[in-house]
């Protein structure tokens, strides 16, 4: 397959079209992709923002759907319930190693529970030594900022059914299904990250939103749209070639 225009010949193949069209299109599909996450990560950086700038809601008029105060702080009247408390490990805080709390909280005149994380607290030497949490008794009102576990958790844990009745208070990430499963009370899809100021029942708690790679990603979508340019002008330019002229 040729074409002559001027003093020029394109010279191309099936093969050849195929295996680029291929790779452009791989390539546009690739920074959509990062494209698409950064777009992603925005929206959650300005609802994170947006949030910032309202009030303090009330949890207990969402109970169906709580997702909705994502960002939120929200306050909520009930009690701790420490039976199925568990504590994440491996977590960070100033280079040193220990736990996230969090405990069930029952929503006051409701079968509705929260998962609260209550901050964090120093490991132990021995790692098979679980530290005692303390855990405040009665009624109370806690304030706190509302989010959403991920659902994207890797884990070395066996993820079997227990047999037995005995609770496994440590854990590995919170995975909110999981726990769901496991845990015989009606939990919230949610967890409230207890307010800083809070003063009673707390530890810990530098809370973070999770670094932003939004410019990260965009990098990479330009990057693949950039490949996919190149594969184009590759193309293009190793089917051109100049006519010799005859003498």
């Amino acid at each position: 397959m040729q074409f002559n225009f001027y003093q020029y010949q394109f010279k191309t193949n099936w093969f050849s079209i195929v295996l680029t069209m291929l790779c452009i299109l791989t390539f546009i599909k690739l920074g959509l992709w990062q494209y698409h996450k950064a777009a992603i990560r925005q929206n959650i950086e300005n609802q994170y923002q947006a949030s910032l700038q309202q009030g303090t809601a009330d949890l207990k008029s969402v109970l169906e759907h709580p997702e909705v105060l994502v960002y939120r702080n929200v306050k909520v009247r009930g009690e701790y319930q420490p039976t199925y408390q568990i504590l994440i490990d491996n977590q960070i805080e100033n280079g040193r190693a220990g736990y996230h709390v969090v405990t069930p909280f029952k929503i006051k005149d409701t079968h509705h529970y929260v998962l609260v994380n209550r901050g964090w607290i120093l490991g132990t030497d021995n790692h098979q030594d679980v530290p005692n949490v303390i855990t405040p008794a009665g009624e109370q009102e806690i304030q706190g900022m509302v989010w959403v576990p991920s659902n994207k958790i890797f884990s070395l844990e066996d993820d079997t059914e227990h047999t037995t009745n005995i609770w496994k208070s440590v854990w590995q990430n919170l995975d909110m299904k999981k726990y769901q499963k496991q845990a015989p009370i009606q939990v919230l899809n949610i967890i409230i990250k207890l307010d800083p100021k809070q003063p009673v029942g707390g530890f810990v708690r530098n809370w973070q939103l999770p670094p932003s790679r939004i410019m990260t990603n965009l990098g990479y979508a330009y990057q693949w749209f950039g490949f996919a340019f190149s594969a184009l002008a590759i193309y293009v330019y190793l089917s051109i070639s100049r006519i010799q002229a005859r003498e």
